[in-house]
């Protein structure tokens, strides 16, 4: 057998140092010094002989093998944790699990799933949950995903990422709205249906750039609109739906975002010449990930909201 000459310790202080940018943050992290963080990264490109950051003054980028070598650091460390849990706590490893996903989902969806799924109070106590937002994915086994990232052009349905395997979940529809009182709900309360010509001179609410709701816009809504003439960038969902609400643009957004505006009259859906705009949600577990009872049962709690939504 061949002797492994890699510690935990030395992957710990790489991923520390990835996510920081720097040794001296680092260190702060994993209580070392900055000398010692940074000779402990020399020695693990040593041992490697491969470069894992690019040097940038002070900063430490993450260079192409860094970043192949993060997700399996990642898992190495979660094993671990989980073996030395399950020395503290038996039962543990069988009822712990961690979420990743992406904000409509995590806000919007998956607080009705995880009830159901924690079940009563005795479930309650035995289970842990830490649910986590799209920025910590890549940490995470299990994710419920809006859609895999795609380069930009390519078609929406992607395959899953590399040691990843996933299955469709839910639909969500992407809905235009506006204030009620604006002309383009006037106009759909009249019968009308809007054309394009007058969406593409409107003001667009939207996300930032590199968001998974400005990605899911932009393929809903830019292949009939070309463009967004005129837009307002905004931080969240929450922040475009009052927006919208004010009479600031009109917006695009996914139908569990806006229903509850909807039903309580504080925006309108628009009637446009757009097709129906769907997005399909995928349920991705990485396939390296122990099948515990409790990710079974998620799965499975999971699997039957498709079938009620359907």
């Amino acid at each position: 057998m061949d002797v492994l000459r890699l510690t935990l310790r030395q992957l710990q202080i790489f991923v520390a140092v990835a996510r920081s940018g720097s040794t001296t943050a680092a260190s702060a992290e994993i209580a070392l010094s900055q000398s010692a963080t940074s000779s402990a990264v020399n020695e693990l490109e040593r041992l490697l002989s491969l470069r894992l950051f690019d040097r940038a003054g002070k900063r430490l980028l993450l260079n192409d093998n860094g970043r192949a070598l993060l997700p399996r650091a990642l898992a190495l460390l979660d094993g671990a944790a989980g073996i030395e849990q399950m020395s503290r706590d038996g039962s543990a490893q069988a009822q712990s699990l961690r979420i990743g996903a992406s904000t409509t989902i995590g806000n919007y969806v998956l607080p009705k799933l995880l009830a159901g799924f924690m079940g009563g109070t005795a479930a309650r106590q035995r289970r842990r949950l830490a649910v986590e937002g799209r920025y910590r994915e890549h940490r995470r086994h299990l994710r419920c995903r809006d859609r895999f990232r795609t380069r930009r052009g390519a078609d929406r349905g992607a395959q899953p990422p590399a040691g990843a395997g996933g299955h469709p979940w839910l639909q969500d529809e992407m809905v235009v709205v506006a204030a009620p009182d604006s002309a383009l709900a006037q106009s759909s309360r009249a019968g009308d249906r809007i054309p394009l010509r007058t969406l593409r001179e409107a003001v667009w609410l939207v996300r930032e750039t590199g968001s998974g709701t400005r990605e899911a816009t932009d393929q809903s809504l830019l292949p009939h609109l070309r463009s967004y003439r005129r837009s307002i960038e905004l931080g969240s969902s929450e922040a475009i739906q009052r927006a919208a609400q004010e009479g600031l643009g009109v917006a695009c957004l996914s139908a569990w975002v806006v229903n509850d505006a909807l039903e309580a009259g504080r925006l309108c859906r628009v009637s446009t010449t757009l097709p129906r705009q769907l997005r399909q949600c995928h349920l991705v577990v990485h396939r390296e990930k122990q099948s515990t009872p409790a990710l079974l049962a998620f799965i499975a709690q999971a699997d039957a909201t498709t079938g009620a939504a359907r």
